[in-house]
This record gives C-alpha cells, sequence and structure tokens, in this order.
C-alpha cells in the first residue's frame, strides 16, 4: 500500500541519485554547471511518479507496489556504485583490467548497505520484532553473489570487449556497469523478497 509519506521518500531518493549521478557526468566530459546542478532536481518527480505509477498498476498486478519501490532504491544503488566508480576512476586514472574490479568493490559496497536499509524498512517493510541486523547475513550471501556476478560483467566488458562505435574507455566503463547492474538486478529482487525480507511470522 503506498502512503503520502512515500512519495517524499520517492523524492528524496531522487535528490540522492541526481547527487551521485553527478561524478559520472564530470567523468563522461559534461562541465556546464546548470546541466550538472539540476540533476538532484529532475530526477525527485520522477521517482514520485513511477511510485504513484506502482499504486495505479497494483490494482491488477499486486506485485507493482514493491516492483517500482524496489526499482526507485535500485536506481539510488546504482547511482551511489557507479557514481563512486567513476570518482574513483576520476582519481586513478584505471578504466580497465583485472584491478578495474577492486576499484569496483567500494562504491558496490556502499550502494549495499543502503539498500539493505531502504529494502528492509521501505520496499519490504520488514519491522518485525526481530534485531535491525537479523536479515543482514542473508542480505550479505544474495548481495554478495550479486556483486560477482556485478565485478565479473565489468571485468570482462572492459578488459574482453572492445567498445563499440568508437566509445572512449570512460564511456565504456559506463556501458559495462549498466550491464552488470542490469545482469545482477533480478537476482538481488527475487533474492531479496524469497528469501531475505520475509514477512515475520
Amino acid at each position: 500500500m503506498i502512503h503520502r509519506i512515500d512519495y517524499f521518500i520517492a523524492a528524496l531518493i531522487g535528490f540522492l541519485t541526481g547527487v551521485f549521478a553527478i561524478p559520472v557526468a564530470l567523468n563522461l566530459g559534461i562541465r556546464e554547471r546548470v546541466l550538472l546542478l539540476l540533476l538532484p532536481l529532475a530526477v525527485p518527480p520522477v521517482f514520485a511518479f513511477g511510485v504513484w505509477l506502482g499504486k495505479v498498476l497494483s490494482r491488477w498486478l499486486a506485485f507493482m507496489t514493491h516492483l517500482t519501490k524496489f526499482a526507485v532504491v535500485g536506481f539510488l544503488n546504482f547511482a551511489i556504485d557507479v557514481g563512486i566508480l567513476n570518482l574513483l576512476s576520476i582519481l586513478t586514472g584505471i578504466k580497465a583490467g583485472f584491478i578495474i574490479g577492486g576499484v569496483n568493490i567500494p562504491g558496490f559496497v556502499l550502494a549495499a548497505f543502503n539498500s539493505y536499509f531502504w529494502n528492509k524498512f521501505w520496499v519490504f517493510q520488514d519491522r518485525g520484532d526481530r534485531s535491525v541486523w537479523h536479515d543482514f547475513p542473508k542480505f550479505i550471501s544474495v548481495t554478495g553473489a550479486g556483486l560477482v556476478i556485478n565485478s565479473v560483467v565489468v571485468i570482462v566488458v572492459t578488459t574482453y570487449v572492445d567498445p563499440f562505435f568508437s566509445f572512449s574507455p570512460d564511456a565504456w566503463l559506463n556501458i559495462a556497469k549498466v550491464l552488470a547492474a542490469i545482469v545482477s538486478l533480478g537476482w538481488n529482487f527475487v533474492g531479496y523478497k524469497l528469501f531475505v525480507f520475509t514477512p515475520t511470522p
């Protein structure tokens, strides 16, 4: 069920998503200050609309409420993950090779902690009497497998696949990260819903 507070939360998540998107834009060569400042302001209404759309669609498909909220959180997780990856890439100059797997880890870990709390308390609303950390070991198991999947895709695409259409190494790194996120998204949603954030008996 969707409440008014959910639209505010979605807008807040949208703002944070825009903030973490700024390093990505900078790494891709975008320097216009107005455009960079617009990122945190343009995303919130889109996310709030997405949650409203999930409410409408849930009349026919009950899981859409969870799915749209999960998608909103997923975009923030992705923005944190790829934003930190781009920031570290800018600072270190690393764009490919096996070492990119290590550069990929910090953003993924921070995004994973972010994901745990938003999914537990907002998406799946697991507010039973159990400890806040009760589901964390299961969450780490699912997310750890997701990290392996994510990093393998990033390494393979940036190291063994030649960029299409003359993409720059920075752009190709981000394309690899998008593909990695798509591959791991389905795994995470099913794992969280069926294994991690199960209703309290």
